[in-house]
């Protein structure tokens, strides 16, 4: 019972060599005590096991995850950030991976165990580019527009009606008192981005132009890199977007091979976890 799972900020996908393959809620996940929560979730009978897990942002957090696990279980365990799952889950050995969801990461894996991130700081102080974002981006805009006595646009109404409210200032009280879900919103700037409002289309192309920025940083470092990896439920769900962050990305780095995942991320924990089980026989 080979296992991989993949904690998102959202949901967790747990996939195993027997055939489990189960999406669950990320709901009371925290990696600084995600011991517990994991084990509740795991198949019985594990004989090795990979977690890439969303808020273990750096080694000695995977480290005290990693060792809290193997104490439990008895079994080989890695854990990773839930970003270093993309590579593996496309069968790259080295590269840019950037996830947009829920949030936003981008990692630089050289291949030889070296891995070096950027971004990932949260949706208040950035994760800029990810649903959450948007959804700030997004209201700022609209909170700014009413500021200036601008008429509500079509992402005001958007924002409104999917906080069921009525008005730009009871927006502004509902984000203020909704701070965990704002991600879940991003639907709605997605819908006016869609139906042309200018808006939407400027907060949207500058959340693909941040992560542009964002992979280049790497270069900026001197991490050399040919390949970038995007995976992630936003960048996947909608074309248009991914096709500003391809414009993006290229103009930032121009020469560098662009990818989108197209398999779940959970593979690479499952292909993480198959090598960890060979490597311990």
């Amino acid at each position: 019972m080979i296992v991989g799972v993949d904690v998102g900020g959202t949901k967790t996908h747990i996939r195993s060599s027997s055939g489990v393959d189960v999406v669950l809620p990320s709901t009371g996940w925290s990696a600084l005590d995600g011991a517990p929560w994991l084990l509740e979730r795991l198949p019985a009978g594990v004989t090795a096991l990979a977690v890439g897990a969303h808020g273990a942002e750096d080694r000695a957090q995977c480290a005290a995850l990693r060792d809290a696990l193997a104490a439990a279980l008895d079994v080989p365990v890695t854990v990773v950030n839930d970003g270093e799952l993309l590579l593996p889950a496309a069968g790259l050995q080295a590269g840019v991976a950037v996830v947009v969801g829920t949030g936003s990461i981008a990692l630089h894996d050289d291949g030889s165990g070296g891995v070096h991130r950027a971004g990932g700081w949260g949706w208040i102080l950035g994760d800029d580019g990810s649903a959450s974002a948007l959804v700030r981006d997004a209201a700022r805009a609209v909170l700014t527009a009413d500021d200036q006595g601008q008429p509500p646009s079509q992402l005001a109404d958007a924002l409104t009606q999917s906080f069921g409210v009525a008005t730009i200032l009871d927006l502004a009280y509902a984000l203020g008192s909704d701070t965990e879900t704002w991600g879940r919103h991003c639907p709605a700037v997605m819908a006016a981005f869609a139906d042309g409002c200018p808006l939407a289309e400027s907060v949207v192309a500058g959340g693909a132009s941040s992560l542009g920025t964002l992979v280049a940083t790497f270069s900026a470092r001197g991490l050399p890199f040919d390949d970038v990896l995007f995976g992630g439920g936003l960048v996947t769900a909608v074309p248009a977007y991914w096709a500003l962050i391809q414009d993006a990305v290229t103009a930032a780095v121009p020469g560098v091979r662009l990818h989108l995942l197209t398999s779940p991320p959970v593979a690479g924990a499952l292909a993480l976890a198959h090598s960890l089980a060979r490597s311990a026989r």
